[in-house]
């Protein structure tokens, strides 16, 4: 493969990983502007969206899209389930505690994963076959495109629910500022298990793309969530184009550093300039600083 060929392989990889971060970012920061809070279990519901999809389809045979409908209904349900019995009976407790909750949600999900499902890694077939295509002397499979079609479908379908509907309007002033939200007659507390709901959903739809492509396992979630996470962070905190930009800034960090330096350091090199940013700007590539509201 000639050097343009290798750029391009390089370069479609790491859009198609960082689609991956970019939808487990934007789950984290949907929660984070709903309670300020960082939920580890993130990851968790990326693998979970993999694991039952493949469960589904061994143990029915039903069509892969309606697999996929199943699967991320599950997810959106035990994401509900997680809000209401682990966050909402403790939801004016200190950021800290709901922060701590989160990661003993992602410990409990993946130790029932292991329990109920076992450890073996699960698959799900390309869905659209897996015969590889060419471009500029590069190769790649067919399921990148579907990764990177319903990243992007779904940036979009988030766009259109915070920007043109009631609900996402009402989550966005809760976000803002859930005292005054409140008194404006906004329930908080359903604008909260909408958010836990919306994120496992998406986190989900992340999982079972990708898992076509790298199988999944019952502990797959911890690096997926600290991936999203870092993504997260890298774009800015709370703010959705940010975890766009940062998951795909990190996917392409990712892949050029593991093909030009060595894949054994592609997770240590794209940490390093994770962590360079941040002590440069710590809010984030599309972060702002606090600001006092009055």
């Amino acid at each position: 493969m000639d050097l343009l060929g290798q750029l391009v392989q390089f370069l479609f990889s790491g859009l198609m990983t960082g689609s991956i971060y970019a939808l487990i970012a934007l789950g984290f920061n949907i929660i984070f502007s709903a309670t300020g809070a960082i939920n580890f279990a993130q990851g968790e519901f990326a693998m979970l969206g993999g694991m039952l999809a493949s469960v589904l389809l061994t143990g029915t045979g039903l069509p892969l899209p309606v697999v996929f409908v199943l699967a991320v209904a599950a997810v959106t349900a035990i994401g509900a389930v997680m809000e209401r019995l682990a966050i909402n009976p403790v939801r004016e407790t200190d950021i800290l505690n709901l922060i701590i909750i989160t990661i003993g949600a992602s410990i409990f999900l993946k130790g029932g994963v292991m329990v109920t499902l076992g450890k073996n890694a699960a698959g799900l077939p390309a869905f659209s076959g897996e015969a590889p295509f060419g471009f500029l002397g590069a190769s790649f499979p067919p399921q990148a495109l579907w990764i990177l079609g319903v990243a992007l479908a779904v940036v979009g379908l988030q766009h259109l629910f915070f920007e043109r509907t009631v609900l996402g309007k009402a989550m966005q002033a809760t976000a803002i500022d859930r005292e005054a939200a409140s008194l404006m007659g906004v329930r908080v507390g359903r604008m909260v298990l909408l958010a836990f709901s919306l994120a496992a959903a998406v986190g989900a739809v992340a999982g079972i793309i990708i898992t076509p492509v790298t199988l999944t396992i019952y502990d797959a979630g911890t690096m997926l969530g600290l991936k999203g996470f870092s993504a997260a962070v890298l774009g800015g905190l709370g703010s959705n184009l940010g975890g766009i930009v940062g998951g795909l800034a990190l996917g392409l960090l990712e892949s050029f550093g593991a093909g030009v330096i060595a894949s054994q350091l592609k997770d240590a090199i794209a940490f390093f300039l994770l962590l360079v940013l941040l002590f440069v700007r710590p809010t984030g590539l599309l972060g702002r600083g606090e600001a006092d509201r009055v």
